[in-house]
């Protein structure tokens, strides 16, 4: 499992910010619903999303919200 990090810089914070909106999009919720789910109902920010920026931030846009939608199921978050 990947370490806990913070957002070190404005390419990730803008790839976190990236993330959120177009799982969001995706789900038909608002980001805010989101951030929420991934920062107070799981760890996936911190935990996931910051960590594996380098690996992610490479791929596609559906390969990334995809890949949301699967961490989310693994870890049981619902929004």
């Amino acid at each position: 499992m990947a370490m806990h990090e913070t957002i070190k810089n404005s390419s990730e914070l803008e790839f976190a910010v990236f993330c959120i909106e177009n799982v969001a999009s995706k789900l038909g919720v608002n980001a805010e619903k989101i951030f929420q789910a991934f920062t107070e109902q799981s760890d996936i920010l911190n935990g996931y999303i910051v960590p594996e920026y380098e690996m992610l931030h490479t791929q596609s846009k559906e390969y990334i919200v995809n890949d949301l939608l699967d961490v989310m199921k693994e870890k049981g978050v619902r929004v």
